[in-house]
């Protein structure tokens, strides 16, 4: 585990887009295109002559980019969708497409905080950049591939993917932490969720898996509960992730705190019996 902290620090930088930086939203929302209208042909723009993906959620989302180190190349991309400003009650993606499995004895959906509660959307890894590993010349850190496993596909992409998803997952905690965010939705594939699972990172299942771009399953966490998982059983992809608490407090200062306060100690989400 310190080995991926370690050359992750070392090989990806990550960036928040500010709102108002055209170029790196379009960085992002074309790297979208390219994953989720050309190569998955889940969407269709409007207007595919520009080459950028995007819609109506995008208005009031946040979007974070990875980016190469080394190359400077755009990685993979993640949005993180927020509350409609004016409109606490309008419907997520997720409400939108399976609210109508959500299954109520998983966990008490109407307990969640519509104010502080987002949607993780758009988690994008780029394909080119993976194809551009399997070129000796452009090998990925030369201390982390050998050559052979330079020339199976298999083996890299199990290397490079749990950066990926750790660098997306530390965009996706610093966009939460700079709007106030602390409750996620999202519609997860099972390989993704048990990627997740290796850092700690458990979602609660709040429906069966359904047919939506493929075998996925609707989930949600509460930010504090995720992290106070991670802290007590990766504390180092803790530290990477909060910034060694710079970004989220810890959980065992907030408990502490809490108890010197004489305030009791009670979970994000209530879960029902």
């Amino acid at each position: 585990m310190s080995e991926l902290i370690d050359s992750f620090s070392k090989h990806f930088k990550v960036t928040l887009v500010n709102k108002n930086d055209r170029e790196l939203l379009a960085k992002s929302l074309r790297l979208r295109y390219q994953v989720y209208c050309k190569e998955k042909e889940f969407e269709r723009p409007e207007d595919t002559s520009i080459e950028l993906e995007s819609d109506e959620f995008d208005e009031h989302s946040a979007h974070s980019l990875l980016f190469s180190r080394r190359t400077g190349s755009v990685v993979g991309t993640v949005r993180l969708i927020l509350p409609k400003p004016g409109q606490p009650d309008a419907l997520f993606p997720i409400e939108q497409h399976c609210g109508n499995y959500f299954d109520k004895t998983k966990c008490d959906i109407s307990s969640l905080p519509r104010a502080s509660l987002a949607e993780i959307s758009r988690f994008a890894i780029s394909k080119e950049f993976k194809k551009r590993l399997m070129d000796d010349k452009n090998t990925w850190g030369p201390d982390l591939l050998s050559a052979e496993q330079a020339k199976n596909f298999a083996e890299m992409e199990q290397r490079i993917i749990p950066h990926i998803t750790l660098g997306l997952f530390v965009a996706i905690v610093h966009m939460s932490a700079k709007h106030g965010i602390t409750h996620w939705y999202a519609v997860m594939e099972p390989a993704l969720r048990r990627l997740l699972k290796r850092f700690s990172i458990d979602f609660t299942p709040i429906g069966p898996m359904i047919d939506y771009h493929g075998a996925r399953q609707p989930c949600v966490a509460a930010v504090g509960e995720v992290l106070a998982e991670m802290e007590a059983n990766c504390p180092d992809v803790w530290k990477l992730i909060t910034d060694n608490g710079k970004v989220w407090p810890s959980a065992m200062n907030t408990i502490v705190a809490e108890q010197k306060a004489d305030v009791r100690v009670t979970p994000f989400i209530k879960k029902v019996a």
